[in-house]
């Protein structure tokens, strides 16, 4: 995977990062926490576009509490998985495949 998909964000978005950043604090932390949230947004698109070629709706929601949970949609099935839980949402996408399998 690693060589065909880069696994560093681009410089001009590490740029902005510091740009952006509280220079109060040490700023090698703040760009690291941005570049492993932008590291999990790209895996979790990357997921999504990859179940979706099932025929699998995935969309990330967001709740009254400011969570937010995954849905995956696939015609009147939908499943709702909260992100923290991937054991779960590996087994909610592998009963959706199946259950797309077997019609």
């Amino acid at each position: 995977m690693t060589n065909r998909h880069p696994i560093t964000p681009p410089p001009e978005l590490i740029k902005q990062w510091v740009s952006e950043s509280n220079h109060n604090d040490p700023l090698f932390a703040q760009v690291a926490v941005m570049a492993a949230r932008w590291g999990a947004d790209q895996e979790l698109e990357a997921c999504a576009t990859y179940i979706a070629r099932s025929g699998i709706r995935v969309q990330l929601a967001g709740d009254p509490d400011g969570g937010y949970f995954l849905r995956l949609q696939q015609e009147d099935q939908v499943i709702e998985v909260d992100p923290a839980e991937l054991p779960l949402l590996l087994e909610a996408a592998q009963k959706l495949l199946e259950a797309l399998l077997n019609d």
